[in-house]
């Protein structure tokens, strides 16, 4: 998918949005360091002694075929090369429900459409049931996730709290529940 929009005042950059390959991986690590990092402050998780985070997530994208990544980039109208601006994992792709299992767009990019364009082609690109879960303690992403199930299927959502499985220090996870065609 590709289209074009405003960063900063900038000329247009298009968005660019497709699969991750093998080849992605390099690049996939390293936005999922940014992702783990933002949601430290949500989720108090931090770095092991190597100064990774957990990332089975990340290595089930490139090795379980239930699952898929989606990497966006945005290309600016100079010609200049195209920055990786984020990315989604998709998981349940060989069952009834999809679940957004993680999903980032790093901070220079945020506000300016590129999140809820990466979201509605990734909802679009599996169509059927999806689970998407955040945090109320994360704000932005409780307003972002309603308008985007609100963009996708009107008011045809629900949202309920669920306990985190293996972690009941943490506050319940929100999940947002719709059907997309």
């Amino acid at each position: 998918m590709t289209n074009s929009l405003l960063t900063n005042g900038s000329p247009p950059a298009r968005l660019t949005i497709r699969p991750t390959a093998p080849a992605d991986h390099p690049v996939l690590e390293r936005l999922w360091l940014l992702f783990r990092h933002d949601m430290s402050e949500v989720s108090g998780a931090l770095p092991d002694p190597s100064g990774q985070f957990r990332r089975e997530r990340l290595d089930a994208a490139f090795t379980d075929p239930a699952w898929r990544g989606l990497l966006a980039h945005l290309e600016p109208a100079d010609g200049a090369p195209a920055s990786p601006v984020g990315f989604a994992l998709v998981r349940g792709l060989d069952g009834p429900t999809r679940v957004l299992s993680s999903f980032f767009v790093v901070r220079g990019a945020r506000r300016t459409g590129v999140g809820r364009q990466l979201a509605a082609q990734v909802l679009a690109s599996f169509p059927g049931r999806w689970e998407i879960a955040f945090q109320d303690a994360n704000q932005p992403a409780v307003h972002f996730w309603r308008a985007v199930a609100t963009d996708a299927v009107g008011q045809a959502w629900t949202e309920e709290h669920r306990a985190v499985p293996g972690r009941p220090e943490l506050p319940p996870d929100t999940w947002i529940a719709l059907t997309t065609r």
